[in-house]
């Protein structure tokens, strides 16, 4: 028998039906219907942000480190619009969330209602697919369309726009097994040929190089774990964007590291280098190609991915397949086995021998000081002191990102939260926030900066309302580090905005919201003072002094290729010289 409810109660029925747990939001005259739906149940929490970014920053903390979609729940106008450079960090980094958003009445649509805002048509471009729902009849089985759509293929961020006349309607509703979701079914088998094409490439390479991206994540533990047994089975080195930090663990014995930007030597020179680059889920983003005309000039590039557009977008390749990385790998490493188990290995012996060489480089030096912190040494302490815990991570966007990423270490995939495609500034906190309240027993830590941690500081309300002990580790170099290392670098020193002469007391900052602060510039105190950030039971900012003109490296420069990278601190080498690489 068909079951007669308000659209309202729909909205609650439908999320509690897709096993949702947790609703990022905050509340405003267009949903208050639904607000007064979630009062009267218990099954889904509700957490109240500070504001729409952060709900759905948060939002991608918890889908990243569940691997669930996340849940955001905004009204109408001014709400919707908040929430778009989440839409388009999590479209950019193909993060699924279900955005529900209030709208004026049907019979005000056009009218400049209060609050009113085109949200379809403003949400259009940084969504994988969104919806102006004006019929209560059609609300339950939207919003199960918007689920499918957003965790199939390639994962994305959609939205359901619900005007308030169709939640206070009466409609039917219809469960999810009943909705019609066969129109969208993206290819997740790959060709058989073509895998059987690249297991023969795979088996005369001489310089090979696995190259993988966050939809190896995307794709499930289950295909991180064949992309382990594939690599340390043909044993070929293996090299990570951003976003794919994870899938294979750093203590791994064929791990380069990042590659990229700010990527490791060892990496870029070996992508430069190689003779048969495969892509895994990834999309040749500008972050890791450098010049598009030099990228890995000597290479058959082969490019797994479910997501056909990304295919030839950016880069040529030599071998697509289109196919969901997990289903991919396993017939991968299926007929490899199946085929002897084959690989080049005197070849591959050598190849080990000059990646060898390139990591003797030791592109991570920097010269230490006992006088001031350095920010490598306090991510490095950082590292040191919480390796091995329940450990999640996320950060801000500048300098302390890349350093994150070149001097911490993850084994596992979901444990690293950042934002890559966009770089939003602001991600870090609310991104701490919704991982927390995924894993409320595990340690969740935002490496931060200053200038970026500011832009979202308001959810530190949040954290304390709802007792989440977020750990805010802010490098504090009173600078926009980023922008000042390129003004340096590429502008002829002329720092233009890029420091501000009136920053916060963090310290007390920490204490107006709440929770605990402590301030450190004594590299002797510095271990003291992240212990006790651990060891506090509630949230806790600790601001850490650092050096503030510290350069990252190594960088790429723009319009350069892999091989032309500004090394800093390390020693020149026949290697670096060989290779062409400058020091700075």
């Amino acid at each position: 028998m068909t079951r007669q409810m308000t659209g309202a109660r729909m909205v609650v029925q439908a999320l509690k039906d897709q096993g949702v747990d947790t609703v990022f939001g905050y509340p405003g005259g267009a949903v208050l219907p639904i607000y007064d739906e979630i009062f009267q149940q218990n099954d889904i929490r509700h957490v109240l942000v500070r504001h729409e970014q952060g709900a759905v920053h948060a939002a991608e903390g918890y889908a990243r480190s569940t691997g669930k979609p996340g849940v955001v729940l905004v009204t109408s106008g001014p709400g919707a619009t908040n929430a778009v450079t989440g839409l388009t960090d999590a479209l950019l980094d193909s993060i699924p969330l279900v955005v529900l958003s209030g709208q004026v009445p049907t019979f005000m649509i056009g009218t400049d209602g209060f609050q009113e805002a085109d949200t379809v048509g403003i949400t259009r471009p940084c969504t994988k697919h969104n919806w102006l729902v004006k019929d209560t009849e059609k609300l339950s089985e939207t919003i199960h369309q918007a689920f499918h759509v957003a965790t199939t293929g390639r994962p994305g961020p959609t939205l359901v726009d619900i005007p308030k006349d169709v939640q206070f309607a009466q409609g039917s509703y219809t469960p999810p097994a009943k909705s019609k979701t066969d129109h969208y079914q993206p290819t997740v088998k790959g060709d058989i040929d073509a895998i059987t094409d690249l297991v023969e490439l795979i088996e005369t390479a001489e310089r090979p190089i696995f190259y993988t991206g966050g939809g190896v994540i995307n794709s499930g533990p289950g295909a991180c774990q064949i992309l382990r047994e594939l690599v340390d089975g043909t044993g070929f080195p293996i090299t990570s964007t951003l976003m794919g930090l994870g899938a294979y663990p750093a203590t791994g014995d064929k791990w380069l590291g990042m590659l990229g930007m700010h990527g490791l030597y060892e990496a870029n020179m070996a992508m430069h280098d190689c003779d048969l680059m495969i892509n895994v889920g990834a999309r040749f983003d500008d972050r890791i190609t450098g010049r598009i005309d030099a990228f890995s000039p000597g290479s058959q590039k082969a490019h797994i991915d479910i997501d056909p557009s990304s295919i030839n977008k950016v880069i040529h390749v030599d071998l697509p397949i289109v196919g969901d990385v997990g289903h991919v790998l396993e017939d991968l490493l299926r007929i490899w086995k199946s085929r002897g188990r084959k690989t080049n290995s005197d070849a591959l012996k050598n190849w080990w021998k000059q990646i060898d060489a390139w990591k003797e480089v030791k592109c991570l030096t920097y010269r230490n000081s006992d006088k001031i912190i350095k920010p490598q040494y306090a991510v490095e302490r950082l590292e040191a002191l919480t390796r091995g815990k329940d450990r999640y991570v996320t950060t801000e966007v500048g300098q302390h990102q890349m350093w994150a990423a070149q001097f911490m270490g993850f084994d596992e995939p979901g444990r690293w939260m950042t934002s890559g495609g966009l770089g939003t500034m602001g991600y870090g906190l609310p991104a701490s926030v919704g991982v927390q309240q995924a894993h409320p027993d595990a340690l969740v830590i935002n490496v931060a900066g200053d200038a970026s941690w500011l832009m979202n500081m308001q959810e530190m309300g949040t954290a304390v309302q709802f007792r989440l002990p977020i750990k805010q580790f802010i490098l504090n170099n009173e600078r926009l580090g980023m922008v000042r290392q390129w003004q340096q670098l590429l502008h002829g020193e002329r720092y233009s905005h890029s420091w501000s002469e009136s920053l916060p007391d963090f310290v007390k900052l920490a204490e107006a919201f709440g929770c605990k602060g402590r301030l450190v510039k004594d590299p002797a105190e510095l271990d003291d003072a992240i212990q006790e950030m651990l060891d506090y039971d509630g949230p806790f900012i600790l601001d850490v002094l650092v050096e503030k003109h510290e350069n990252c490296f190594p960088m790429i420069p723009s319009g350069e290729p892999h091989n032309k990278m500004l090394l800093g601190e390390v020693e020149a080498t026949d290697a670096i010289q060989g290779a062409g690489a400058t020091l700075v």
